[in-house]
């Protein structure tokens, strides 16, 4: 027992809690300082777990506590990779996604581990590598995958997630991460690499694919809408999906068992299990929100499992096990840019956007660091040779970040050398235009649903340049039909704007009154709208006089006062009836709710 859970009976923490707790802090206040002076927080928490364990303090004794922990942190993070992997889309990403993304990890880990049997065989390295037969392979793993966790977090914190290198970036991550759990689900047939273990993981894939592919598609989305007016709920419910879904694969074979009496060997694991979990309903209109909730528990138990990797590093011995972690980041790079930009450009990526992909890509995957634990645990490389993998991690994380930041800057001065090499430069404007939106409406609620109508019947190309954000699914598939663009979300959330396409919108407005929003005013709407396109003009609704002053201050370019508009309609209505025109007036309102075949989305 920890000596600081002491205290007494009911003084004390348990040693878990305390174990948490000392990590959480640490980490915390490490990743405020790292933050500070540029360096990424991955970097921190592992610096952390060096701190608290064997190497350092010691102060947490019970590593199986925190790695219990970290386990949920991966199956968390595997379950959002996979709603990232929406299948239907990635056959639309073209020719060079579907060439390059199936081939980059196996070759990129071939040239890894070439490289590396060519220096042993000069002698360079023996003294690391030479400890274990799998040394090359596991270096080769490590080079071949980039970090999904770094690559689309500087993406979306830079805003260019949605521009032609980040869209094939994320494409090529998917397909890297879709490799490295392969690679897990054969790893432990290391040592025997017969054809019938293989086989039987994939086919216990095959078959917990089908059973959550079935659900997903037949009985998921009926709960979910019953639940989509309750965001808070939604949280509740995918993580019941995930863990429901793990829960069936690696009881696989204990059903099995049970009802035919065979044990067939096909148990999935709890990590590619919550792979497929959230690949399952990547193509549901729930998506976005289920990443943006699930990133706030995922990041709580992702922080415990780099801590928990950071453990695991052992005191250098000596300056050869950092050399070797240089070399490994070094080699990292020269991957990159010996397989992944020639084969970006042969497969159809311009120049220019390969190397600026390639750029951003150039670190080694936390997916490494996994693989190279469990090589660990099963005896297929020694500590010494994971040190130098976690280094190499370590020092690519830190440069990623100066990578990213200059790769405009980075790909012009290479352009001569490459061109040299045969790589043309794009022809001019060949680069991918945006989608831009001429309106973003948030929220649909009676008065947005008449807009829709209207802008369908006067204006309908400024309706097919709409996004719409709305968490009532039930009404997407009719302004799907209308012609706008419709994305599931909380739109006081800059995340889901950011989706929606709202940071491109010239226009932003929200009809939705005060009285009729529940988890936000609208004074904080037109403020996120605000943070999140600075440069469109804001409409928004009030309900009260002064609050139209508030939300002017808040942002806004106009505040609507339905009370007014009903007001003149009202006294439209008394004057003509004073005067004796009141049916003329009906028959004017009559031929404006029927004449015209309105196609509302809400009665």
């Amino acid at each position: 027992m920890n000596i600081l859970a002491a205290g007494g009976a009911d003084g004390g923490l348990p040693e878990l809690v305390l174990d948490i707790a000392l990590a959480l802090v640490l980490a915390g206040v490490l990743a405020i300082a790292f933050t500070r002076l540029r360096i990424p927080t991955v970097a921190a928490f592992l610096v952390a777990g060096v701190v608290l364990g064997p190497v350092g303090t010691g102060l947490i004794s019970n590593r199986d506590n925190i790695d219990t922990i970290a386990q949920l942190g991966l199956i968390l993070l595997l379950f959002l990779i996979g709603l990232e992997i929406d299948v239907r889309a990635l056959l639309t990403k073209g020719r060079s996604v579907l060439i390059s993304g199936p081939l980059l990890y196996p070759l990129s880990g071939v040239f890894g581990f070439v490289v590396v049997k060519g220096l042993l065989l000069l002698g360079i390295g023996t003294g690391i590598v030479s400890g274990s037969d799998y040394g090359p392979l596991y270096i080769g793993l490590a080079v071949a995958a980039s970090s999904t966790v770094l690559v689309v977090a500087l993406f979306q914190q830079s805003f260019l997630l949605d521009t032609v290198s980040g869209r094939i970036a994320l494409a090529m991550l998917v397909f890297e991460d879709i490799w490295s759990v392969i690679v897990l689900a054969i790893q432990p047939s290391f040592d025997n690499p017969s054809a019938g273990p293989i086989v039987a993981t994939f086919a216990g894939i095959a078959v917990l694919a089908v059973i959550a592919w079935a659900a997903a598609r037949y009985v998921l989305p009926v709960g979910f809408r019953w639940i989509a007016k309750q965001p808070a709920t939604i949280l509740v419910a995918s993580l019941a999906w995930c863990f429901g879904i793990v829960l069936v694969g690696i009881n696989l074979d204990v059903a099995i068992d049970s009802v035919l009496g065979v044990d067939p060997g096909i148990a999935v694991s709890a990590g590619v299990a919550a792979l497929i979990a959230g690949t399952t309903i990547a193509a549901l209109p729930f998506s976005a929100e289920i990443v943006r909730q699930v990133s706030v528990v995922r990041d709580f138990f992702i922080t415990l499992f780099f801590v928990g990797i950071g453990m695991t590093i052992p005191a250098p011995d000596g300056v050869g096990v950092v050399l070797a972690g240089v070399g490994v980041a070094l080699l990292t790079i020269l991957t990159r840019f010996t397989v992944m930009l020639p084969l970006l450009y042969a497969s159809g990526t311009d120049r220019r956007n390969a190397t600026l992909t390639v750029l951003r890509m150039a670190q080694i995957s936390e997916f490494s660091l996994v693989v190279a634990y469990l090589g660990l645990q099963l005896g297929h490389i020694d500590p010494t040779l994971n040190s130098v993998i976690v280094f190499a991690f370590v020092i690519t994380a830190v440069a990623t970040p100066f990578l990213f930041a200059r790769a405009e800057t980075m790909e012009a001065r290479l352009a001569p050398l490459l061109e040299r090499l045969g790589m043309k430069a794009p022809p001019a404007g060949g680069d991918e235009v945006e989608k831009a939106y001429d309106l973003a409406l948030l929220g649909v609620h009676r008065t947005a649903s008449s807009l829709l109508n209207d802008l369908a019947v006067e204006y309908p190309e400024t309706l097919a340049r709409t996004t719409v954000v709305d968490f009532n699914v039930s009404i997407h598939p009719h302004i799907a039909e209308l012609g706008a663009a419709v994305t599931y979300g909380d739109f006081t959330s800059p995340e889901t704007l950011h989706h929606a396409g709202v940071d491109k919108a010239r226009v932003v407005l929200c009809t939705i009154p005060d009285d009729v929003l529940s988890s936000a005013s609208t004074v904080d709407v037109v403020r996120v709208a605000r943070q999140v396109a600075p440069d469109a003009l804001i409409i928004a609704t009030a309900t009260t006089f002064p609050e139209v002053r508030r939300i002017y201050a808040a942002g806004a370019d106009f505040v609507l006062l339905p009370r007014l508009d009903a007001a003149r309609s009202a006294l439209q209505a008394v004057h003509a009836a004073l005067n004796g025109k009141l049916e003329t007036l009906r028959d004017d309102y009559d031929a404006t709710l029927d004449g015209q075949g309105r196609r509302e989305v809400l009665d």
